[in-house]
C-alpha cells in the first residue's frame, strides 16, 4: 500500500517549500549539489572502491551541465520506517526534456540525505536550478515486518 504525500512528508526532513513538494503520492526532493564523477568504480565481492566526486561550482545558483552523466545529493534528509520502503523516480519534466535520473530503492531504516545519478542525454545540455524540484520518493507500507533494517556503508550518509 503506498503511503499518501501528506502522511510520508513525516518520513521527510528539511523540506524547502511543503505546499510544493508534497504529493498525492509522494514527496519531492530538491538538489542540493552536484558533482563530476572522476575515477572508475571497482566492485568486487567483498570489495567497493567508489569513484572520486568533484563538487561542480554553480554560478548565481545555477548550474550549465552539458550532457553527460552526474553525481546529485538532494537537500531533504529521508528517515525510512522500519515498516517501509521508498521508490524514487525522476518527475516527468526531465524525462520530457532528455534528462535521466536514477535512484534505487530506499530499504527500510535508511537515514541519510539520498544522491542520485543524473544523465542528461540533451545535446543542448541543462541548466539546474539549485533547489529545484527533480524527484519524488514513494514510500510504500510493508505487508510484513522485515527481518532486518538497512545497515549498509550508506546509512547516515551525507548529513553534515
Amino acid at each position: 500500500m503506498a503511503i499518501p504525500g501528506m502522511d510520508a512528508a513525516s518520513f521527510v526532513k528539511m523540506l524547502m517549500d511543503p505546499n510544493t513538494q508534497i504529493q498525492p503520492a509522494g514527496v519531492d526532493l530538491t538538489v542540493k549539489q552536484v558533482y563530476g564523477i572522476e575515477g572508475k568504480l571497482v566492485l568486487g565481492v567483498g570489495k567497493r572502491v567508489l569513484p572520486r566526486y568533484a563538487p561542480i561550482p554553480d554560478d548565481e545558483g545555477v548550474w550549465s551541465l552539458p550532457p553527460g552523466v552526474y553525481k546529485i545529493m538532494f537537500n531533504e534528509v529521508v528517515e525510512i520506517p522500519s515498516d517501509a520502503v521508498a521508490l524514487c523516480f525522476p518527475r516527468s519534466t526531465l524525462l520530457r526534456s532528455g534528462v535521466v535520473l536514477m535512484c534505487t530503492v530506499w530499504d527500510p531504516g535508511y537515514v541519510g540525505r539520498g544522491e542520485a545519478l543524473l544523465h542528461i542525454i540533451n545535446p543542448n545540455g541543462f541548466a539546474l536550478e539549485r533547489g529545484a524540484r527533480v524527484a519524488q520518493l514513494v514510500f510504500i507500507k510493508l505487508v510484513k515486518p522485515p527481518h532486518k533494517t538497512y545497515q549498509g556503508m550508506y546509512l547516515g550518509e551525507n548529513l553534515e
